[in-house]
């Protein structure tokens, strides 16, 4: 009897500690720009975390937001602080370019999964033993640089003047716009650089005035885009002026005001999305998560950024029971979990488009994610 008592206590302490292990909560850790020259980026997505359930496949999901004011620096000590003292199960961030490439080494090494916020190819590719642990939200740069190529073959685009940011954002932009240009027949007649805590770009502007592009190409994100844009038109510009989807929200439309009427950008269909027709498979995600947002904060508040972390919760709510079906929250076996259950992300349908991950490819969309807009009387009109 005396045996049996021990071995029912032991199984007791055995049932107790399994069952406290099982309900344990899964940390998401943040790091986003919700200041500095990004913040017209961060801001919405730090807004749409308050959007995203508090619970997965039973589990509490605790999320750890972090600013990383736009800096590289800040946004791996976030990321670090984040993964030792946190003991977070998964990264999502950082909102721009530079920051998310920077914190590639610290998850990798952590062997901590990673939802990058950021559009930069180079972000997952080329794929190697440290990106395996990285995937991304936003459609990739050159898919948004097709987009554009075809948009000025269309028009009778026939030369073209690049200024862009001088960083990675900026230089990815340049290095698939002018691939796919070239391949196209569009000419080239300038290249230009200009960082985002820049205040003046004359001298820059001044040199694509003198080149006489058809059309100019700002290869820049948020509210400092705007910049090159009004200079140009100051200036006396009268070609056809594009920018990137990293200029999709309501305050690049508030600063760049008149001097952005009739621009041409790629976007997630999610900036459109009451324009959408009824057959297009991302309309009633989209159209979701743009109620959600504008009921908690405001008509018009939406914006591309919000929706791109509104997908990487998508892509955890879809991962997550897997995972925990091989593994429990806190431990290097979930977070190796996590991210295998990632990888095996099919048709998932989320605000801006469908996701089929792969080994090889860890955004996973196709032309189903990009829409052409146009600026028409300060709003995001689709190009039909």
């Amino acid at each position: 009897m005396k045996i049996n008592n021990s071995l029912v206590g032991l199984l007791a302490l055995a049932v107790t500690g399994f069952a406290s292990t099982a309900t344990a909560d899964i940390n998401v850790g943040v790091t986003l720009s919700a200041t500095g020259p990004a913040a017209s980026l961060g801001i919405p997505e730090k807004n749409t975390f308050a959007l995203m359930p508090t619970t997965i496949a039973g589990q509490k999901i605790n999320y750890i937001l972090l600013d990383d004011a736009s800096d590289t620096t800040t946004a791996v000590k976030n990321t670090r602080k984040l993964i030792a003292e946190d003991k977070v199960d998964v990264i999502i961030g950082s909102t721009i370019t530079p920051n998310s490439l920077a914190m590639i080494d610290v998850v990798a090494e952590a062997g901590t999964p990673m939802i990058a916020m950021a559009a930069s190819a180079r972000i997952i590719d080329p794929m190697d033993g440290k990106r395996a642990w990285v995937y991304k939200t936003p459609q990739n740069d050159a898919q948004m640089a097709t987009a554009i190529v075809e948009h000025m073959n269309n028009t009778n685009i026939k030369t073209v003047a690049y200024i862009g940011f001088a960083d990675a954002y900026g230089e990815g932009w340049w290095n698939e716009f002018a691939k796919i240009a070239e391949a196209r027949n569009i000419k080239i007649v300038g290249n230009e650089r200009f960082n985002r805590s820049d205040t003046s770009v004359t001298g820059q502007a001044l040199k694509i005035l003198a080149a006489k592009p058809d059309a100019v190409l700002v290869g820049a994100a948020g509210t400092p885009a705007a910049l090159p844009q009004k200079s140009l038109k100051e200036k006396g510009y009268k070609g056809v002026m594009y920018q990137t989807h990293g200029v999709a929200n309501a305050d690049f439309l508030r600063i760049c005001g008149k001097d952005c009427e009739g621009t041409f950008l790629p976007a997630g269909p999610v900036l459109v999305a009451v324009q959408l027709p009824d057959s297009n498979p991302v309309k009633e995600v989209a159209l979701d998560y743009v109620n959600k947002y504008e009921g908690a904060y405001g008509k018009g508040s939406v914006s591309t950024f919000g929706a791109h972390a509104w997908d990487a919760g998508k892509l955890l709510a879809n991962a997550i029971p897997a995972a925990l079906t091989k593994a429990q929250p806190g431990t290097p076996e979930f977070r190796k979990a996590l991210r295998d259950s990632l990888e095996a992300t099919t048709n998932l349908t989320g605000a801006h488009g469908v996701f089929n991950m792969s080994a090889q490819d860890h955004l996973g969309f196709d032309q189903r994610s990009r829409v052409m807009v146009e600026i028409v009387d300060g709003n995001w009109l689709l190009v039909k």
